[in-house]
Order: C-alpha cells, then sequence, then structure tokens
C-alpha cells in the first residue's frame, strides 16, 4: 500500500513517514502542494495524507485538482486548522477524513488502516494454486477437499490472499485482523501462521505459504518467490 505524505514541515513529515513505514506502509513525502501534484500524477497512491497550510498551493486546492481526475486516492486531511467550517469544507470538498493537529499516531494509524480497507475491492471468491476460499460463507476448500479453519485463521489467510504475492508484515496483519497495535513482542502471529500451514500446507506437496525474511508472510503458489527471499517453514 503507497502513500502520499503532503506535509511542509519537516519534523511532523519525518514522524509520520517513520511511524507508517514501520508499519509496513510505503511512503512518499511532498514537501508542498505542486510536488505533490507531480508525484501524484507520475505515480498511484492508495491515500494521500494531506496538510493544509502548504508554501505553494493551498491543500483545498490540492484536494480540488484531485478530485476532478477520473481515479484520485482517498485523502485523509491532517491539519492545524480545527475549527467546524474548515472540517466541513474539506469534507464537502471531497475529503475522506479530516484528523486535527496536534493528533496521536495511533489515531492516524487507525484511520489510515481504514480508509484503506474501505478502497480495496472486495472479491468474494479468491484462489491461489488449487486453494480457494469462499468470503462470503466463510469456506476454505483445497484441492476439492474442506478445509476446517478457526474465524481468525480464516481472517488472516483472506487478508494474505487478497494481497496474493505480496509480503505482508506482521504489524500489517495484527492491525488488520485483530484491529490493534502490534507491540513487536507477542508471537500471535506465527502461531497462527503455524495452525494455518498445518491445515493448508502440511497435507500438500506444494507450500502456500511463505516466510518472507526481514518482512513476514505470503501466499503465492510458488513461482515468483525464490530461494533468497522466502525461509523454510516455522517449526515449533
Amino acid at each position: 500500500m503507497r502513500i502520499l505524505v503532503v506535509e511542509d514541515e519537516e519534523r511532523i513529515a519525518d514522524f509520520v513517514n517513520r511511524g507508517l513505514t514501520s508499519a509496513g506502509y510505503e511512503v512518499q513525502v511532498a514537501p508542498d502542494g505542486q510536488t505533490a501534484l507531480d508525484q501524484i500524477h507520475q505515480s498511484d497512491f492508495d491515500l494521500v495524507i494531506l496538510d493544509l497550510m502548504l508554501p505553494d498551493i493551498d491543500g483545498l486546492t490540492v484536494l480540488e485538482k484531485l478530485r476532478v481526475r477520473k481515479v484520485s486516492p482517498a485523502v485523509l486531511i491532517l491539519s492545524a486548522r480545527g475549527g467546524v467550517e474548515d472540517r466541513v469544507k474539506g469534507l464537502e470538498l471531497g475529503a475522506d477524513d479530516y484528523l486535527v493537529k496536534p493528533f496521536a499516531f495511533v489515531e492516524l494509524l487507525a484511520r489510515v488502516r481504514a480508509l484503506i480497507r474501505r478502497g480495496q475491492p472486495m472479491m468474494e471468491k479468491l484462489s491461489c494454486g488449487d486453494l480457494t476460499l469462499d468470503c462470503v460463507r466463510r469456506r476454505a476448500n483445497r484441492g476439492g477437499k474442506a478445509i476446517d479453519l478457526a474465524p481468525k485463521e480464516f481472517s488472516i489467510l483472506e487478508y494474505l490472499m487478497r494481497n496474493q504475492g505480496k509480503a505482508l508484515s506482521r504489524t500489517m496483519i495484527v492491525e488488520h485482523v485483530w484491529d490493534m497495535e502490534y507491540d513487536g513482542l507477542t508471537n500471535i502471529v506465527d502461531v497462527y501462521i503455524r495452525h494455518l500451514r498445518s491445515k493448508v500446507d502440511d497435507p500438500y506437496p506444494a507450500k502456500l505459504i511463505h516466510t518472507v525474511r526481514g518482512v513476514g508472510y505470503m501466499v503465492d503458489p510458488g513461482t515468483k518467490v525464490t530461494e533468497e527471499q522466502v525461509q523454510m517453514p516455522d517449526v515449533e
């Protein structure tokens, strides 16, 4: 998931950048409105975090220019302008959310997660190799055989399969499935991945759940995953 942070105050931009990067997001920073518009025209972003008081173009003008595009990212306004009129105007011009400075990073992260989830297409059926998920009935099947998954196991597998071929960090998995902050001390993700592997991978020769060194986990049929990227499955 790619996020553009439009913020001219270097201290805040660096703080948000480091926090979102540690949460597993790919982040770029634009120090002014024109740079932001140039980057948005050149690249695709899932979310723009937009300050209003920029040195060149007012943030609301940037927002208006974004919303005339056929396809534009979600926009979270992050501004010291906290008056009701400012918030209403920002939302009326097309912002998806509005957070007032000063702010708690945990709240910013929660709003970012909610906006990105809202923008993801929700397919009812997912597949990877011979593994299929029915996300409506919450059923898993591999090679024509039903797999009995606990609710959290299914949610983790669904999240991995919706991002098939992408490595997801433990932080991203915890925050998506449990909707809580990951403190780095718990091994809850590793435990659930072991449970999933015992049901989804162990009975079959082709392994679909991979551990990516230094990142986390991914689901992939194996054709895109190199030996340098992937470790052996976790063991008890």
